[in-house]
């Protein structure tokens, strides 16, 4: 199934020459079936309303209680108990977590759309680049913070120089950007490293660093003597920010906010958001999540649910942004990576013959409910917005289907021959045991990567499955301690796809040697004619040249094998239920709404559209 999706050829071409790490963008999602393991320490007991709260007291005296039809329940994007709200934090909670609930506080300058690529006003007006180095944006004059004090290009460039001056989230752009500074009190300039410019991770940036207000966060700052330690300390419980809500109330187990009526984007929108509250309610697992869910206490999951469609067939009013399978628009791509240096996975035809092994369909169904197209192997998603840099027709004969006969003629015919074991000696080397590793729990991933091992003993080649501790998985990965590992490479909606993806599979560049760190290219991969590519994609504006390009580098990467995609996975599981709210986008409803989970990005639209 091709899903019609748009992506405007400009993010492409903008690019630059770009030779070091990426921007922080490449996010490696949590499991579909499992929430995210480890990381926060649950406060000990207490409800703690938010001081935000005070000033709009809750529905009979009770900060617990909103009136049900003024509130819009959300789950899964917040696992544990919140610690804090602090954006430096490293781990702050909803609605602060950075990257899948922005808009909703701390808003960003542009929002990205997942339907069309392009980035759309909201802080920010416009942008363009006045020459090959400098980007101008100018601000929208009435944007204010929660507090009632004008949004500046001062509290922009201070947001970004934090960056710059402590090890957070959004440090990384400062490999690509050499200053931000203030044209006026409502303009921003953004000049590119010159000797590391990449244009289009500025785009990322801009879309994806939620705004903070100088006049409070520099005092808290200065509270902490300039000391990161201290300031990630800091809980943070009534963010001001410029976004339409609050925070009104927080515990273990609920996080609400509150509408801000004064809020300014009205001049924007035209209106404020429908609900006057949301809530993300923590559950313990997906299956209480899920419950929930059904009976209608939830209105937006982003939590897996297996069959999905048994929900609505059970009558309950859910429903998924598209109508048929796959019921939601791929995002990424879990992939298996081979550690180069490994005798027999060296060689490209052993990888090829266990990429034909692989029971693609299987893994859909029975790892993630369906919810996969049917896999087309290439660099791109099998989406029109990223498909179309790639000639489909040339990198045809190279692609690989389902083909058990054909794997096992392949390794026939580079001489493998089966011992009494059944499992095949090419060279003198036994096709194994390898092992083949993501983290315990993850079901979904543990499910895929049984199948493949399954798979690969009918061609005579023994893959063993293991499962240790996320941390655990996380170094392996890292150092290249594995034979075959699973991770997805650079995931998510945002301006620098498909090539930051070809980039985190293929580029050698800067990699660490095996026993050291290395953040892309895990296997450690190498192809001279493959890092020339990706360095000159950057900087081709002809749409002929730049499909060229990028056909002959899936051509390399088909032939070569360092990566086998398993599945297309959703970056979020945007899934309705229309019991309390109604009106939530769908596709071909002509609102050019996306499926992000009403508070993402350009999916915030949904909150002005929905009603009940």
């Amino acid at each position: 199934m091709k899903l019609k999706i748009v992506m405007r050829p400009v993010f492409i071409l903008l690019l630059a020459i770009s030779f070091l790490i990426a921007g922080c963008q490449g996010v490696t999602p949590p499991s579909a079936t499992e929430p995210p393991s480890g990381g926060e320490t649950p406060p000990s007991g207490g409800e703690t309303p938010a001081p935000g709260g005070k000033d709009e007291p809750a529905p009979q005296g009770d900060p617990k209680a909103t009136p049900r039809n003024e509130t819009l329940y959300v789950n899964g994007l917040q696992w544990g108990a919140p610690t804090n709200f602090n954006l430096l934090s490293g781990n702050a909670a909803f609605p602060i977590n950075y990257g899948n609930s922005r808009e909703l506080v701390y808003e960003t300058l542009f929002m990205v759309n997942q339907l069309t690529g392009e980035l759309e006003p909201l802080l920010g007006t416009k942008y363009e680049w006045t020459d090959d180095l400098n980007m101008k944006i100018e601000l929208h004059p009435e944007a204010k913070w929660s507090d009632g004090k004008p949004f500046t290009s001062e509290d922009v460039v201070y947001t970004y120089q934090l960056g710059k001056k402590y090890d957070i989230n959004w440090s990384s752009f400062w490999t690509y950007i050499a200053d931000v500074k203030a044209d006026g009190p409502h303009a921003v300039i953004i000049t590119l490293n010159q000797e590391n410019p990449n244009k289009l991770t500025v785009l990322d940036s801009i879309e994806l660093i939620p705004m903070l207000p100088k006049h409070i966060w520099e005092e808290i700052e200065k509270k902490a003597g300039n000391d990161l330690a201290t300031i990630r300390k800091e809980v943070n419980a009534d963010p001001i920010g410029t976004g339409p809500y609050k925070m009104y109330f927080y515990n273990d187990q609920k996080i609400t906010i509150v509408r801000d009526d004064n809020y300014w984007g009205q001049v924007l929108f035209g209106k404020l958001p429908a609900p006057k509250y949301i809530t993300h309610v923590i559950y313990k697992d997906n299956a209480a999540g899920d419950l929930a869910f059904k009976s209608g206490q939830v209105d937006v999951s982003q939590q897996f649910i297996p069959q999905v469609w048994k929900m609505w067939e059970d009558g309950a009013p859910v429903r998924t942004y598209l109508k048929d399978a796959p019921y939601y628009l791929p995002g990424s791509m879990p992939s298996i990576f081979f550690n180069m240096s490994k005798p027999g996975l060296d060689n490209p035809d052993v990888r090829r013959a266990i990429a034909m092994a692989i029971d693609y369909g299987k893994i859909s169904e029975l790892a993630i409910s369906g919810y996969s197209a049917p896999m087309e192997p290439s660099l791109t998603l099998n989406t029109d917005a990223e498909s179309k840099y790639v000639d489909q027709e040339a990198i045809k004969p190279l692609q690989w289907t389902t083909d058990v006969e054909g794997a096992n003629a392949l390794l026939d015919s580079i001489g493998a021959k089966k011992g009494k074991d059944g499992i095949r000696v090419l060279n003198g080397t036994r096709l194994g045991p390898f092992e083949i590793e993501c983290p315990y729990g993850w079901s979904d991933w543990n499910a895929a990567l049984e199948i493949v091992a399954q798979n690969a003993k009918a061609i005579g080649i023994e893959i063993r499955t293991k499962f240790p501790e996320a941390p655990v998985w996380t170094n392996d990965l890292q150092t290249g301690k594995f034979d075959i590992i699973m991770n997805t490479p650079a995931g998510g909606v945002n301006p620098s796809q498909p090539w930051d993806r070809a980039r985190t599979i293929m580029y050698s560049k800067g990699v660490a040697p095996i026993g050291e760190m290395a953040f892309w290219n895990w296997g450690r991969y190498k192809n001279d004619q493959a890092d020339a590519i990706i360095e000159k994609i950057p900087a081709t504006t002809g749409d002929a040249e730049l499909k060229a390009l990028y056909t002959e580098l899936t051509q390399i990467w088909l032939k070569d094998i360092p990566s086998i995609p398993l599945m297309y996975r959703p970056w979020v599981f945007d899934t309705v239920n229309e019991s309390v709210w109604k009106g939530f986008p769908r596709e071909g409803d002509g609102s050019n709404i996306p499926p992000q989970i009403s508070m993402d990005g350009a999916g915030i639209k949904a909150l002005y559209q929905i009603h009940n």
